[in-house]
């Protein structure tokens, strides 16, 4: 059978490596990417295999003489900073590298009009992990392929870690390609990025878990807003432009939702509203979680932004009119509390558990480089950390499906019915 996970590698790995061999991982190791079989007198274990995520014996790299680098695109996510820190230290105290590169502003540090790299050390990153944010800056919008591998080239960088989500790894993709036609032996190793969790082939990005527990309060605070007036109700808006995991993780954890709209799942402002005054006559409150690319086919913008995303429209302000226009004549009417958190919560620091997931994400991604692996991501999948081609990672985005198990116990949860279509 045909393995289509199989890791791209510039070269015979001439090099041996100083981490201690107790930790290596075998090259002809493997994790199953899909664990399930049918079971019946003869099950027969067999699919595809990705590699497991490691420090291997050999290394493509000679560490006293390759440089590395490292760039975040797109919008702000919590732990852009651990992650950068992590390769860091992995690259300076596990193998000895003493020439790392932080490109400045995304992409477009990658090109002779960007803002000139900066170096780092141990000592510059050992506490930027406590701020949210990106001390390398961020940006979005392709670059021109060409420019950027002509940069890589004409500065020496012989590894290139990109952290960032769908489009990051795109361009990432892009590059690997112009990388081997020209035939220049750099490594471009991903460490994939977005808060919305909707990267393909990866049970969980960085920034996710953050999301959701910062997500609380502001939950909260709307269910307060809520029960603190007469028909009451709460509007928070969360992260989530093509997939609602946010949303939906956020009400399970809350108990406090009585709706939750997602992209994934098409509404009926009837229905809604029908809902809604059911809800009101019996709790005279109500509070609603709205992902932010929810309900598009009501408020899309059409077109594209920078970074090849459609433009959406603020799927929040259109609710809270509707609702405030189809209560206006009711003896009592709604008073709406809107809440949006989103930049709150992008630019914060991690939650612990998330730091420590940064952490190994770049840990391993190092790892990769060094061995010499290219055109791939850093995924965690069946409870492994994993190398993912990395057309593999962007081939679709990772959804919630209306019909799977995550959906029904958010409506379990919140007690919604059907909302329907138009």
């Amino acid at each position: 059978m045909k393995n289509d996970f199989n890791i791209s590698r510039l070269g015979v790995r001439r090099f041996e490596s100083p981490v201690s061999p107790s930790a290596f991982v075998a090259d002809d190791a493997g994790v199953l990417m899909d664990i399930e079989v049918s079971r019946g007198p003869a099950d027969v274990v067999s699919g595809q295999i990705a590699e497991p995520a490691g420090p291997r014996a050999g290394l493509y790299f000679n560490p006293s003489a390759v440089r590395a680098a490292i760039v975040t695109c797109g919008g702000l996510c919590p732990g852009l900073n651990d992650v950068i820190r992590a390769a860091v230290m992995v690259l300076w105290y596990r193998y000895g590298v003493r020439d790392i590169l932080g490109i400045r502003y995304g992409y477009s540090g990658l090109t002779e009009a960007g803002v000139p790299p900066m170096r780092l050390t141990p000592e510059i990153v050992e506490d930027i992990h406590t701020d949210g944010g990106t001390i390398l800056g961020s940006s979005r919008g392709p670059q021109d392929v060409a420019e950027m591998a002509e940069y890589l080239a004409a500065n020496g960088i012989d590894i290139l870690l990109t952290v960032g989500g769908d489009g990051t790894q795109r361009g990432a993709l892009a590059l690997c390609r112009e990388i081997r036609r020209r035939e220049l032996r750099i490594a471009v190793v991903g460490v994939p990025k977005t808060i919305d969790n909707d990267i393909a082939y990866t049970s969980r990005t960085f920034g996710f878990e953050t999301a959701v527990a910062m997500s609380q309060a502001p939950i909260a605070a709307a269910h307060m807003e809520a029960k603190g007036s007469r028909n009451g109700i709460g509007l928070v808006r969360l992260m989530g432009r093509e997939s609602g995991f946010v949303a939906a993780y956020a009400a399970l954890a809350s108990s406090d939702v009585n709706m939750v709209l997602v992209p994934e799942v098409h509404f009926s402002i009837d229905k809604l509203m029908v809902f809604l005054e059911q809800r009101l006559e019996r709790k005279s409150h109500a509070v609603i979680v709205a992902a932010e690319g929810a309900g598009q086919d009501y408020v899309g913008m059409g077109g594209s932004d920078a970074s090849g995303n459609r433009k959406l429209g603020d799927i929040g302000i259109f609710l809270r009119e509707k609702i405030e226009e189809h209560f206006s004549a009711r003896p009592a009417p709604v008073k709406v509390r809107y809440i949006d958190p989103s930049y709150t919560i992008r630019s914060a620091p991690t939650s612990p558990d998330d730091s420590v997931f940064c952490f190994q994400l770049a840990a391993y991604a190092a790892h990769a480089a060094m061995s010499g692996r290219t055109g791939m991501v850093v995924s965690l999948w069946n409870g492994h950390f994993v190398h993912i081609p990395v057309e593999k990672a962007v081939s679709a985005r990772k959804t919630i499906d209306p019909a799977g198990p995550l959906w029904q116990n958010v409506m379990d949860n919140t007690g919604q019915p059907e909302l329907g279509s138009r």
